[in-house]
């Protein structure tokens, strides 16, 4: 078998995996949903719980949760035992990953853990195992298979638990109302923060880098002023000096073929009306969904007056980290 065809078996192995477990959802994920609800309500937290590729695959889950508003933190089963324990608090929910549901460092846990009023909720694959008995609810994530060719090493299983923990994070998001602006809230940095967070205001060309003329000026005039603004393109406006239309090397290029007369011609007779434009208090990110919709290089910037305020260069995406 060669490689690539090998690649394909494994995924057709585990999406064959979450079609199974998708399958076997039931009222159970509904009961987890509204316990998670309830606990971040009351101000508790999720504690996520689990030993090897599974306390890995948790560690995700909780970094999903808390990025999208829902507190969740990572205990260590092992360290636990030894004063790590001291983070739980009563009116957490405990998320205990194990297929098996028979792991001795999670088992030898328990004991600990229900000494606080908390809720746990297993994902596991043996609804009649130690940890199903002693959870309050249990998530089936029963898989057909490994995609290891021994179906040994956990790869099917840690990604119907990983895809588990998605569905979770995504239901408990939806419910709790969490808006656009909460998650850039919680991304700060990087260029999901500078897209959600900014605003067109602050990444827009501005001053003399913003080139404007009035609707009678012409063509040969228009292009000095879109030079000396090193700009492709440049707002034309009305006698009220609101926005009539754009002109660009675009459209300079098309008349050029047509009129050769094209440089003494007024910009109101070559411009293009009604142009794409965006306020200037609009989010960076819906900037960037104009020019992956439009196909579009220059975006004009315009006030409540509808007057041209700055420009928005595509050009000027990437170095502002917001592609």
């Amino acid at each position: 078998m060669s490689h690539l065809a090998k690649a394909r078996e494994v995924f057709d192995i585990e999406l064959a995996a979450l079609k199974a477990v998708r399958a076997q959802l039931d009222q159970s994920f509904d009961a987890a949903v509204e316990t998670l609800i309830a606990a971040l309500k009351s101000r508790g937290k999720i504690v996520i719980v689990g030993i090897g590729k599974s306390g890995n695959v948790g560690a995700k889950i909780a970094a999903t949760l808390t990025s999208t508003g829902a507190t969740a933190v990572v205990l260590n089963s092992v360290d636990a035992l030894h004063g790590d324990v001291g983070l739980v608090n009563d009116g957490d929910v405990i998320l205990a990953l194990s297929y098996s549901g028979e792991s001795d460092e999670l088992l030898n846990l328990l004991p600990a853990l229900k000494r606080f009023s908390v809720k746990i909720i297993a994902f596991t694959s043996n609804g009649k195992s130690a940890l199903a008995k002693h959870s309050d609810l249990t998530l089936n994530v029963r898989i057909p298979k490994e995609a290891c060719p021994f179906n040994l090493a956990p790869t099917s299983s840690t990604t119907a638990m990983l895809v588990m923990g998605d569905a979770l994070a995504m239901a408990v998001l939806q419910a709790r109302g969490f808006k656009q602006k909460d998650f850039a809230k919680y991304h700060p940095s990087g260029a999901i923060g500078r897209a959600l967070l900014l605003k067109v205001g602050d990444i827009m060309r501005r001053g003399n880098r913003n080139a404007i003329a009035g609707e009678k000026l012409t063509v040969k005039e228009a292009l000095l002023v879109m030079t000396q603004a090193k700009s492709g393109s440049l707002a034309v406006v009305d006698a009220r000096g609101k926005l009539a239309g754009i002109f660009t090397d675009g459209d300079f290029r098309r008349h050029m073929a047509t009129d050769e007369n094209l440089l003494s011609q007024p910009l109101k007779t070559v411009m293009t009306r009604k142009p794409i434009c965006i306020r200037d208090d609009a989010l960076a990110a819906e900037a960037l969904k104009i020019f992956n919709e439009r196909n579009i290089d220059d975006l004009i910037v315009v006030n409540a007056k509808n007057q041209p305020v700055g420009l928005v260069d595509s050009q000027d995406l990437p170095k502002l980290k917001i592609m």
